[in-house]
């Protein structure tokens, strides 16, 4: 007679809590670290979990915590120059903290958001990760939520809330340090429009750094549009009004190409007579530039990342408020 093997069932948290002899809910807290649990008590539990040979799943465990292992993000600008990387550089994180992704696109409608936030809620996620489309202040979106949230890129109103933007302050200056280092002594900047933060921020660090240095902003900051028509015409303007200048740069790199046609038609060489340096490192534009285009970069992916690194925390019970200001960094090329 051939007889074969059962397979033994699957030991359970049950099973655990009743060879230790304490509750559940006590063995639950033993197995997950909590505090409240007495150290002969956890002991015990771990014995009888090795015991049987106990190993809980993650969503179990997760449910026992008060967890769903769900996070959700929201964002303004699915399809924004901006946004799809931060998205991605926090989902990464969650992925390797095997954590799952509600995406949401509000596509920058109050009421829209609202559905999404309420919908994600009942769901029961465990966070929240909001992603505005620019830099600007977003409204909170309250204190009463019942999960922990993070506002990147756009800052949000409340300064009880954690926000964590790139810090165009510091990337204006570092880029107008980049340029004197360099030998430019008559620089220049064309941006885009004077009402986004972005603008005012980087325009600020830029004569910052040009007034440490003794240097005048030529032709002061031009505002316009973030468009290559409205680079090249600034670029036009300013050669013909300030043809001492040495260096351009310039509020993002659409408009530094439009700069880049300008001033190589007008048989200015670049980066001999005149150095360009663009904003956001957006690779269609900065390696299909000719010459390629020096550019700031916002580790847009890197403050993704930090933003799901920092909703792990306040899950966890470590939260922060305030604004959290993440480094940009040059990325040398040709134009420089």
């Amino acid at each position: 007679m051939v007889t074969t093997d059962k397979p033994q069932p699957r030991s359970t948290l049950r099973d655990v809590a009743r060879l230790a002899g304490v509750s559940v809910a006590t063995a639950s807290k033993a197995l997950n670290g909590r505090d409240q649990v007495h150290p002969d008590t956890r002991a015990r539990v771990l014995v009888a979990a090795e015991r049987i040979s106990f190993t809980p799943n993650a969503l179990a465990r997760g449910l026992l915590a008060g967890q769903t292992g769900t996070v959700g993000l929201i964002t303004g600008d699915l399809d924004g120059r901006f946004s799809l990387p931060i998205l991605m550089g926090a989902e990464d994180a969650f992925g390797k903290g095997k954590m799952s992704v509600f995406l949401c696109d509000a596509r920058g409608d109050a009421i829209r958001e609202k559905y999404h936030l309420d919908a994600l809620l009942s769901r029961r996620v465990d966070g929240l990760i909001v992603v505005g489309s620019r830099t600007d202040p977003r409204p909170s979106l309250g204190r009463n939520l019942p999960v922990p949230v993070v506002y990147v890129y756009a800052p949000s109103t409340d300064e009880n809330d954690l926000s964590l933007v790139p810090d165009n302050v510091q990337g204006g200056a570092d880029s107008a340090e980049f340029l004197v280092s360099r030998g430019r002594r008559h620089i220049a900047h064309i941006t885009g429009e004077t009402g986004y933060a972005a603008s005012q921020d980087r325009v600020r660090g830029i004569e910052r750094a040009m007034s440490s240095h003794g240097l005048p902003l030529v032709g002061g900051a031009q505002f316009g549009s973030w468009t290559e028509q409205w680079g090249r015409n600034a670029a036009a303007q300013l050669i013909e009004q300030h043809p001492e200048v040495d260096g351009i740069l310039c509020g993002n790199d659409q408009i530094a190409r439009g700069v880049l046609e300008t001033v190589r038609e007008a048989g200015w060489t670049v980066p001999g007579r005149v150095a360009v340096m663009g904003y956001d490192n957006w690779e269609v534009f900065t390696t299909g530039s000719r010459p390629q285009l020096t550019s700031v970069d916002m580790n847009l992916e890197a403050l993704g990342a930090l933003a799901a690194r920092r909703l792990f925390d306040a899950i966890n019970g470590d939260s922060r408020s305030g604004v959290e200001l993440l480094p940009c960094r040059i990325v040398p090329r040709e134009t420089t």
